[in-house]
């Protein structure tokens, strides 16, 4: 129950950070345009009262599955809200963010309040002294996906060779000077492209094995409060910090005497034991979940051409602060009925940080092609066509096209299947 309780606490610190940092204006309503997943078009953000009184909402529900009150009506609100926010914008698409969806919609179905709750205490039917084994598996699987993906991914050449990994090193002492004799020697970039392989496929085996766990738990504290010292990436070291402890024998809480006494006597007097493992009637939708899982990363093999560049088949498949991507990019629309042509420049109606995705992303610059088109069109009374010069840096290797400057984007339709109007990527 300990996980239940870290959970939903990460979770309400989370929705505080969005009220607090004002990313509710300069992320979605201070904005000209937001981009949109496929299918998701209708999403639209609420006034700016409205959102934050969702965020408050998100806030005590995380607080109430934490303490195990109302616990799967909170777990709904909280999936419910952090899904709808996450589909507002895709420019804002984060691992991390993804990770929490699928946990929160794990969480709905795994009986998590069953004891050290306050469901207990005002139910105390619902008390049980062993819950399912199911549960702990199903989520040791899902963190072990991550893990497991997080580490092929790493099997390429630019991060062998330590591309990206030297230059992040650099911008991270341009904000701290103060850090510069540590990162910046050699050795420490080798430690961190051969460290993170290493990291990444060894440690759900060292954690999985008793016998190795404490040196596994070091490591996890070692490799995760290094990546939130040196990078900016969220909560996501946090949330992995955390979900370390789901390999844990689950009465792992009860051991410690201040916390254990603590927690228990906070709550209730219990903490539910694993019961040995049966079939249950969710066994095939338990596999059918962990099979979509496995299976949703590999998509990318179904695309020509590099994942890292095209962007097909990137998105939920724990590529994670993996590669660097830069570009610049133009957009030329011709009058087919005058043959009058003039330029637009993004950042005219984007924001700084849009812009910057966008002109990485090939389904972005469609969509934002697509939204030029609609709008001059508006304005002209007729239809215009749309053509995209974009110029895009992989790794810090040289600027290449990203998109073929000849086709019209307007007559190109969003689809799964390969987009041919997207360049090869050509290596050095």
């Amino acid at each position: 129950m300990f996980f239940r309780f870290a959970f939903g606490l990460l979770m309400a610190i989370e929705a505080v950070r969005y009220v607090a940092s004002g990313w509710i204006r300069s992320y979605y309503l201070d904005v000209a345009y937001l981009f949109k997943y496929m299918g998701f078009e209708w999403v639209e953000p609420l006034s700016h009262p409205a959102m934050v009184v969702l965020f408050c909402v998100l806030t005590l529900a995380g607080l109430a599955v934490a303490v195990g009150l109302f616990y799967r009506a909170a777990m709904l609100i909280l999936l419910v809200g952090n899904l709808y926010v996450f589909l507002l914008d895709a420019t804002h698409y984060l691992n991390h963010i993804y990770l929490l969806l699928l946990l929160l919609t794990l969480m709905i179905f795994i009986p998590a309040d069953r004891a050290a709750s306050l469901d207990v205490r005002l139910r105390p039917g619902r008390a049980r002294p062993t819950v399912p084994s199911w549960p702990r598996m199903l989520l040791v699987a899902q963190i072990s996906i991550v893990y497991v993906y997080g580490g092929i991914a790493k099997l390429n050449a630019d991060w062998i060779a330590g591309r990206p990994i030297r230059n992040w090193l650099i911008l991270a002492v341009r904000e701290a000077p103060w850090r510069a004799e540590i990162i910046t020697a050699p050795w420490f970039a080798e430690i961190i492209v051969w460290g993170g392989i290493a990291f990444d496929l060894g440690i759900v085996p060292l954690l999985l094995w008793r016998r190795t766990r404490a040196l596994a738990v070091v490591a996890s504290f070692g490799f995760h409060l290094t990546n939130a010292y040196l990078f900016n990436i969220g909560v996501f070291p946090w949330a992995m910090l955390m979900a370390t402890t789901l390999y844990f024998e689950p009465s792992w809480p009860r051991r410690i005497p201040v916390v254990g006494s603590w927690f228990g006597s906070l709550i209730d007097r219990g903490q539910a034991e694993p019961g040995p493992v049966r079939p249950f009637g969710g066994a095939w939708l338990m596999a059918a979940w962990l099979g979509v899982q496995v299976l949703l990363p590999l998509r990318h093999h179904l695309y020509p051409g590099d994942v890292a560049w095209t962007e097909e088949g990137h998105y939920f498949s724990w590529r994670m602060k993996l590669r660097s991507k830069s570009g610049v990019v133009r957009f030329e629309l011709t009058d087919p009925a005058t043959g009058e042509r003039w330029v637009v420049h993004p950042r005219d109606e984007l924001t700084h940080r849009q812009t910057a995705k966008m002109a990485a992303k090939p389904d972005l610059i469609l969509q934002y092609a697509h939204h030029l088109a609609a709008k001059h069109a508006k304005e002209r009374g007729g239809p215009v066509e749309v053509r995209v010069d974009a110029k895009v840096a992989l790794n810090y290797h040289p600027k290449r096209r990203l998109i073929d400057p000849e086709v019209d984007l307007v007559q190109v339709r969003p689809s799964l299947a390969p987009s041919d109007w997207i360049l090869r990527y050509e290596s050095d």
